[in-house]
């Protein structure tokens, strides 16, 4: 086979796989820069328990409507927002630390929906919303798929210096009067929306692998932040690009296919990354730029 085959020809063909690249890269321009910040912030798990608390949002969406990807994308957007709510209600009313909350309500949301599809659904229903379909994204999933990448952008691009201060700082952010509870939500709410839109795309499990791992891959790269996001979007639109590729040419599952990729990108940063890799450490070089 050529390169042309290997690497353009699927996307030359058919509609369905230019479908999912272009979704794929909207996708991760939203995911990779929220990723990173939930690095930088240690709520990575929180955005793990993120996506599975949109669950049952989509599965009563699911059980009401089908599967219609608008429907299940709304009720799942709810779902979220309502998690995000409840869960910093209870992290100001109590003692608990807000990442005990989310995982408390993460793991009820994630047992409701799986009895609810489980109930009134079917195994194949239920393996469609846990673990997505790529290849079927229209030209609504699509449309959906760039606003939310825009909105996502814009917002950072208004909110960024509170995050960054906030990531590293909140108590300075608080005493020069920043909006850091603002600033803190509206940041809740764009990972909510990126996972909702991972979730059209790669489902509930996956969402949040497009982007955690290239987040994390990136702080094995780079100390600046803005080096890290560009090395963090590098590799989810790699990741996306790639792992289709490996789909259709393996006869694969896109989803996983994809998520895996991401997933050999970190594994290869955790041995070759200048900013603490395994080799780097094992060489006993690190010392020497100090």
């Amino acid at each position: 086979m050529s390169p042309y085959e290997i690497l353009w020809q699927p996307f030359a063909e058919f509609a369905f796989m230019r479908h999912a690249l272009i979704g794929c890269l909207a996708l991760a321009l939203g995911c990779a820069p929220i990723g990173l910040f939930l690095v930088l912030r240690r709520m990575s798990l929180v955005g793990d328990a993120m996506s599975h608390a949109i669950l049952p949002g989509a599965a009563i969406a699911f059980i009401l409507y089908g599967l219609s990807l608008t429907a299940m994308s709304i009720g799942g957007l709810i779902a979220g927002l309502v998690v995000v709510l409840a869960a910093g209600l209870v992290t100001r009313a109590t003692q608990l630390k807000e990442d005990a909350s989310f995982a408390a309500f993460y793991l009820v949301s994630l047992a409701s929906g799986v009895l609810l599809v489980s109930k009134w659904g079917s195994n194949v229903d239920l393996m469609h919303i846990l673990f997505g379909t790529v290849l079927a994204v229209d030209a609504t999933a699509l449309t959906f798929l760039a606003s939310v990448a825009t909105i996502t952008l814009v917002v950072l691009a208004v909110l960024y210096r509170a995050l960054v201060v906030e990531s590293f700082d909140p108590e300075f952010l608080q005493s020069m009067g920043g909006k850091g509870a603002l600033a803190h939500f509206a940041f809740l709410i764009l990972v909510v929306l990126n996972l909702v839109a991972g979730f059209q795309a790669l489902g509930t499990l996956m969402a949040v692998g497009l982007m955690m791992l290239p987040a994390a891959s990136a702080r094995l790269w780079a100390k600046e932040l803005p080096a890290m996001l560009a090395i963090a979007l590098a590799i989810a639109l790699m990741a996306g690009y790639a792992g289709l590729l490996i789909s259709y040419h393996g006869d694969l599952p896109s989803g996983p296919s994809i998520i895996l990729t991401a997933g050999l990108a970190y594994f290869a940063s955790l041995a070759f990354g200048t900013r603490g890799g395994l080799i780097r450490r094992w060489l006993g070089r690190e010392h020497l730029e100090a």
